[in-house]
């Protein structure tokens, strides 16, 4: 069926009534008015920010404009991003080494030929043997005290009977026993058990060379004596079981390391993981040099040694001597607003946001930067928590 005549004349007034509302809503959405003399036209974002972190301070180049003689865009068609107030840190990223804490050398003390001998990798804990002469084993026990004398009843009062025994009961032997520095009748007992289980002669006596003192549980890093050769002397290297990084800290950098203070680490894979700061050197380094270098070079890169160890030691796995990067925190900055980086829009020697009404009306803000922490950067301007704004498409 055709529409009359009559019925097309009445849609003419409909059609201009919509038309005129439509302006109406244009009007409505439109952003404040371009300063006199200059052309209207809208707006285009030509690309992403990129964003360059150089030690603590962070450099920010927006290819984008936010040009007041720049074309407007009156409706957002562009994805929007919250802004947020939350914490900021800015952080210094330092490579360094993921090894094992400590260095030091196993010594046999004893006499006979080496029967047995542990292999690189191997980790040792308290009352398992570190090696073996003329068959018989040479168990480890945990302290600071070189065994010097024979340890028996009689013998003079001594921090090394207080560490045999507090050995004694830890690895389950004697638990009647009064822990202090007297060797008693009880702390022999004690022994004579340990001996027994050992398999060796059950006399009550531990002598220099029968058991091996370290603090801790051991690792053992580098072989270096041979089965069959005298026991005594230096067997092999070892290293503590515990996880940790050490990173080279440029001298004019060291007020970023402070002991104790949490730490953001990478590991091969993209892996992150916290820890925190356990020892800062004293010592510096002299930067690397060569004939080519200026004078006072190496003085200019001196570094100190900074050492960090992992929260969760088996969040590193199996590696051992692998590069990881660490963050220094350097600054922070609590309850601060903050938008991601990729909203910022270049603005003359500033910089800008357009910030999206729930309508869709866009409105341009300035705004001044703070510091930068991931993919987001504090800003300060005319802002509130819970505002949008926009974002480049992804």
């Amino acid at each position: 069926m055709f529409e009359s005549e009559t019925t097309a004349q009445a849609r003419v007034p409909e059609q201009e009534q919509e038309l005129e509302l439509e302006q109406k809503l244009h009007q409505e959405y439109e952003e404040e008015p371009p300063p006199a003399g200059r052309r209207r036209v809208p707006w285009k974002t030509l690309s992403v920010a990129v964003v360059l972190a150089m030690g603590a301070t962070a450099a920010v180049y927006v290819v984008g404009r936010d040009d007041d003689s720049a074309p407007k865009q009156q409706l957002s068609s562009l994805p929007t991003k919250q802004v947020l107030r939350t914490n900021m840190v800015n952080t210094s990223e330092i490579d360094g080494t993921l090894g094992y804490r400590g260095s030091y050398t196993v010594l046999a003390e004893g006499s006979g030929r080496l029967t047995w001998l542990p292999g690189n990798g191997d980790v040792i804990k308290r009352g398992e043997r570190v090696f073996e002469a003329n068959g018989r084993a040479v168990p480890l026990i945990y302290g600071s005290v070189p065994l010097w004398r024979d340890l028996k009843v009689g013998m003079s009062d001594g921090r090394d009977v207080l560490e045999l025994e507090r050995n004694l009961q830890a690895l389950g032997y004697g638990g009647y026993l009064a822990v202090n520095e007297e060797f008693s009748s009880a702390t022999k007992s004690a022994v004579k058990e340990w001996q027994k289980a050992l398999g060796v002669t059950e006399n009550g006596v531990v002598k220099p060379g029968e058991v091996a003192v370290q603090k801790d549980a051991i690792r053992v890093t580098e072989v270096k004596a041979l089965p069959g050769a005298p026991a005594k002397g230096n067997l092999f290297t070892a290293s503590s079981t515990e996880r940790w990084i050490t990173v080279d800290v440029p001298v004019s950098d060291q007020d970023i390391a402070k002991k104790g203070a949490k730490v953001r680490v990478t590991l091969p894979g993209k892996t992150t993981t916290q820890g925190h700061i356990v020892s800062v050197g004293k010592v510096a380094t002299a930067g690397s040099s060569n004939s080519q270098s200026q004078t006072g070079q190496g003085t200019q890169d001196a570094t100190i040694p900074v050492y960090v160890e992992l929260d969760k030691q088996n969040s590193a796995g199996n590696l051992d001597r692998a590069p990881a990067t660490v963050g220094f925190t350097s600054t922070e900055h609590k309850g601060v607003l903050a938008v991601p980086i990729n909203s910022l829009l270049a603005a003359g020697s500033g910089y800008r946001v357009k910030v999206v009404s729930p309508r869709g009306k866009v409105r341009s803000v300035r705004v001044e930067l703070g510091i930068f922490d991931g993919n987001n950067v504090e800003v300060k301007g005319d802002l509130r928590e819970g505002m949008k704004v926009q974002v480049p498409r992804s």
